[in-house]
């Protein structure tokens, strides 16, 4: 079986894969926040014009029975010197064997070796059963898996306000060395060894950097207590809300990281950023960690944090036989 490369993705297993597709969208479980259009945005909507943009593919496998959303990622292939892919999702139908999808997972690495060297991942909800069994089926291996919460703003229950500022630029640097200082063994760069741990600290560093520098988050939070040095920060991205969307809208905590010299500041830096989403009008904070990382877990208990969802990281590269 080879794969052939085809634009335009196949309309019956969008609409045949529309409720795994909706959990794509990063407030799915709110359940007072309409799905029509989270669908549009993340989920039937965002498969059906894939292969529209600059990097995006859609590959069929021969066979006729599934499809691969997949988009090139120019600068991660810059940084690691590497093609670098994610995979959106596959779409298929009701009548799709298991055989099959995983000689389709199995296909697509060919197809992608053939390129030259690669490493391709994706990250997908818990409850894509078919398509996770079809891609460790096919030689993808398990990385990482997320716990999704959120925290209704209104119903938070916060300590008392600790001393907090942006993040300044010109410490941008300062900010990638707490980063990267600051490892988590079990996150999706030092889980997975082809990365190597001088990779996934310098990826770590300089995903900081660029947060300070303006780069792709709205604000970096830092501690700015009296003789305290700053060992911690937490990066944001805001949602705004959507028009004729109630109850729409969230600040996300991107990254966040502590050092010895700032313990006890993660739940203070994430108490700041749920007060800051209340100043913003935003009505939810959405924070994901790795189901091993008990430490934000006990945050998230402290400040009426919920469990939205769950989702598995997967991976595969060149170097695989």
């Amino acid at each position: 079986m080879d794969l052939a490369g085809i634009t335009t993705p196949n309309a019956d297993w969008v609409r045949s894969r529309a409720e795994i597709l909706l959990r794509h969208s990063p407030t799915h479980f709110l359940r007072h926040l309409p799905t029509e259009p989270q669908q549009v945005r993340y989920g039937t909507g965002a498969a059906a014009r894939f292969g529209k943009q600059v990097g995006e593919e859609v590959l069929t496998a021969a066979d006729g029975q599934s499809q691969w959303l997949l988009q090139h990622l120019p600068w991660d292939s810059e940084f690691f010197g590497t093609s670098t892919y994610r995979l959106f999702t596959g779409l298929f139908g009701s009548d799709a064997t298991p055989a099959a999808l995983r000689a389709a997972a199995t296909q697509l690495r060919v197809r992608l070796a053939a390129r030259g060297p690669y490493y391709a991942f994706s990250v997908i909800p818990a409850e894509d059963t078919a398509l996770l069994q079809a891609l460790t089926g096919g030689g993808w291996r398990l990385i990482e898996t997320r716990l999704n919460f959120y925290c209704p703003v209104a119903e938070a229950t916060l300590p008392a306000p600790a001393p907090v500022r942006l993040a300044r630029p010109e410490e941008a640097a300062h900010i990638g060395r707490i980063s990267a200082a600051a490892r988590n063994l079990f996150d999706r760069f030092h889980a997975d060894p082809w990365f190597g741990e001088a990779c996934a600290d310098a990826l770590l560093a300089r995903y900081a950097e660029a947060a300070t520098e303006g780069s792709y988050a709205h604000a970096v939070l830092v501690p700015d207590e009296a003789g305290l040095p700053v060992d911690s920060f937490l990066a944001i991205g805001d949602m705004a809300a959507e028009t004729g969307v109630p109850g729409s809208g969230a600040s996300r905590v991107l990254l966040t990281a502590v050092g010895p010299q700032n313990r006890g500041w993660h739940l203070k830096l994430v108490a700041a950023t749920v007060r800051r989403a209340a100043v913003l009008s935003l009505p939810q904070v959405l924070m994901t960690t790795q189901a091993t990382n008990g430490a934000v877990f006990r945050t998230c208990e402290k400040l009426g944090f919920r469990l939205g969802s769950t989702s598995h990281v997967l991976a595969c590269d060149g170097n695989q036989s």
